[in-house]
């Protein structure tokens, strides 16, 4: 009969192996760019702003195809990108709900650091974050947590116990210390640009 130290692991390895169905590589030309979670079984693929700076940007599918992406929208305060691939029937990940986060609460973070396919670190969360509001600019949020990030993760998924999408992670504030943007911060972001995309459209 497996320990409960047993068990735990064992769901954990199920959570990142399910995550990982919906991780991307996002590669900017020959260099290894960062991560990305797909959002939306139709190609809508959520990263990083400054992980989408070149023009040329490939992203790798769990299944291994290639394909070229699309940039539909980005926000280089916030630090996030959308981003479109040509594909349908992908598979997404779950979202949580980062505003009822708490201090204390398992915590994991996928990626690619330093070409490591599919990596993980976990911690717990140490608290949500605003930044005020400079010259006028909006405050920023954060998940910050105490887990150890690495090149190549940015833009790649944290998630919570269940494997459900809390937050993008995005950067580093010390040794372990781990910031991501809010799954709720980045529902808003998407909002206004699916909603600036379809005025275009219709333009």
């Amino acid at each position: 009969m497996p320990t409960t130290l047993q068990s735990l692991s064992i769901e954990m390895a199920n959570v990142v192996e399910r995550v990982g169905r919906s991780l991307v590589h996002v590669r900017s030309g020959r260099q290894g760019a960062g991560a990305g979670s797909i959002w939306h079984a139709d190609g809508l693929i959520m990263t990083n702003s400054h992980v989408v700076q070149s023009r040329r940007l490939q992203v790798v599918l769990p299944d291994g195809r290639e394909l070229p992406a699309r940039v539909l929208a980005h926000d280089q305060t916030l630090d996030l990108a959308a981003l479109s691939v040509d594909a349908d029937g992908l598979p997404t990940i779950d979202l949580g709900d980062s505003q009822a986060l708490e201090p204390g609460q398992l915590v994991m973070a996928m990626g690619h650091p330093w070409g490591v396919a599919g990596a993980v670190s976990a911690g717990v969360v140490i608290g949500l974050e605003t930044q005020e509001a400079h010259r006028g600019a909006a405050g920023r949020e954060w998940v910050v947590a105490n887990l150890p990030l690495r090149p190549g993760h940015s833009g790649g998924p944290m998630m919570d116990s269940e494997g459900r999408l809390i937050g993008i992670n995005t950067m580093i504030s010390g040794p372990e210390v781990a910031m991501a943007v809010p799954v709720h911060v980045v529902k808003g972001f998407l909002r206004e640009a699916l909603r600036a995309e379809n005025v275009t459209r219709q333009t």
